[in-house]
């Protein structure tokens, strides 16, 4: 399983992100053979629309099953749904404290977007 985590860094004790559309870019952790890439997000930082949803096509094509972030908007949600992506919020300081309480099955799937679009 590939895991996505909006942050601002590039390793396990960088902090989360709380933005998805806008976050600087994605740890995507691999379950399976324990290997992190980082994917950059950089070309959605200042985009005028269409960060969510650019974004959101970003981490499918990265093989994201699932999504660790604060906050994701509706249109990205719907991309990520549509992808078959799992999305949950969080809350965690770190990557590695967010791989942690999903791991240990302490966060929550998210039914829908938890903030408007353009949220920043």
């Amino acid at each position: 399983m590939k895991i996505a985590v909006t942050t601002s860094g590039d390793s396990l004790a960088a902090p989360m992100d709380s933005r998805f559309g806008r976050a600087a870019g994605f740890l995507v952790y691999d379950t399976d053979t324990k290997v992190l890439q980082v994917v950059d997000n950089a070309q959605n930082l200042n985009s005028a629309q269409g960060a969510g949803i650019q974004a959101a096509q970003t981490v499918a094509e990265a093989g994201a099953n699932v999504v660790i972030t604060g906050h994701c908007g509706p249109k990205a949600f719907r991309v990520l749904q549509a992808a078959g992506i799992t999305v949950y919020n969080c809350e965690a300081a770190t990557v590695q404290e967010a791989l942690g309480l999903f791991g240990e099955g302490k966060l929550l799937t998210a039914s829908d977007a938890d903030v408007e679009g353009h949220w920043s």
